[in-house]
């Protein structure tokens, strides 16, 4: 790891799980009970037309069975969802958990879900003009009076979102990306930057996992910290990323041989890679410490396989 410290102030570490599906209702409210118990900050789930399930209601669930849980959309498809109506959904949930939302919204990148739902799957700069409208849309409607807007996508008339949140102005927005153009509207944007491979191809394949080596998380970082302190922003943002490649272990040389085997990739890439967390509890609580220090990454999110697993980890860390 790299002596170079991070340009974001240190702050404390969250941790999150990214959450999909249950066999029932009661399952689904156990496991974010058990998240929450576990001592995680947030509770996750993404936004796709395959085996998870939908995200307002799933989280509605979360919220409603927790007491100091928080939970968001890692993320939601801009594409999928007209922003008066997640704006309206957004707020709802965050009135009904006393504030405990977070927005997590994109472009929308995996090609599938386009196909299977008919869905023309513009090229990647006009899903990103739409998102930048969308949120602004969102915001907007968050903030108090009436609002309108006139865009090449959206067009709103003097509508007074209702309810207003219980955050003020809006909860916190999470915006991902692994592009310059969404790293630098992030930094400028939102109060959670998550740091993600480039998606470019609609599907995590090989170009996916080529950008997220060590080397190409460093420019990411760099592309964000450029863009916020351009913008004044330094000091309020939160850095996220998802992690992938996580085994809590006692034999980290061989799993870390096992993961790299699996995708395809050198052993080296799996040992430096910021998305990937292999080793016993200790080690990995000193390389999280050693990458919030170069990287400024303080919210970690980890898999629904990991909940008991990385447990030790939170304990030790969460808050620090």
């Amino acid at each position: 790891m790299s002596d170079q410290s991070s340009p974001f102030p240190t702050k404390p570490f969250r941790f999150g799980v990214q959450l999909q599906s249950a066999d029932s209702g009661a399952a689904w409210v156990e496991q974010a009970r058990r998240v929450e118990g576990l001592g995680y900050d947030v509770a996750t789930i993404p936004d796709h037309f395959d085996s998870q399930f939908a995200p307002v209601p799933a989280l509605q669930a979360i919220l409603s069975a927790t007491t100091t849980l928080r939970a968001g959309a890692l993320v939601f498809d801009n594409d999928y969802r007209h922003p008066l109506v997640l704006a309206k959904e957004l707020a709802t949930m965050d009135v009904l958990s006393d504030g405990r939302v977070e927005i997590g919204i994109g472009a929308g990148w995996m090609i599938s879900d386009y196909e299977q739902a008919g869905m023309d799957y513009d090229r990647a700069g006009v899903r990103i003009d739409r998102f930048v409208e969308g949120l602004a849309v969102i915001t907007g409607l968050m903030a108090d009076g009436p609002f309108s807007f006139d865009g090449d996508h959206y067009t709103i008339r003097d509508h007074d979102g209702f309810p207003k949140p219980v955050q003020r102005p809006r909860p916190p927005v999470i915006i991902g990306g692994g592009g310059p153009r969404v790293l630098g509207l992030a930094a400028r944007e939102a109060d959670i930057v998550g740091v993600n491979g480039t998606l470019h191809a609609g599907v995590i394949g090989p170009d996916a996992i080529a950008t997220m080596t060590r080397d190409a998380v460093v420019d990411k970082v760099a592309i964000v910290a450029d863009a916020a302190r351009t913008a004044g922003r330094l000091d309020h943002i939160e850095m996220n990323i998802r992690t992938f490649f996580v085994s809590v272990t006692d034999d980290r040389d061989t799993q870390v041989d096992a993961l790299s085997a699996m995708i395809g990739v050198d052993p080296r890439m799996i040992s430096e890679s910021p998305f990937a967390l292999v080793g016993d509890a200790d080690e990995i609580c000193d390389t999280l410490v050693a990458r919030r220090e170069e990287f400024g990454f303080s919210y970690v999110i980890v898999g629904a396989g990991e909940i008991d697993d990385f447990a030790p980890v939170v304990a030790r860390l969460a808050g620090t």
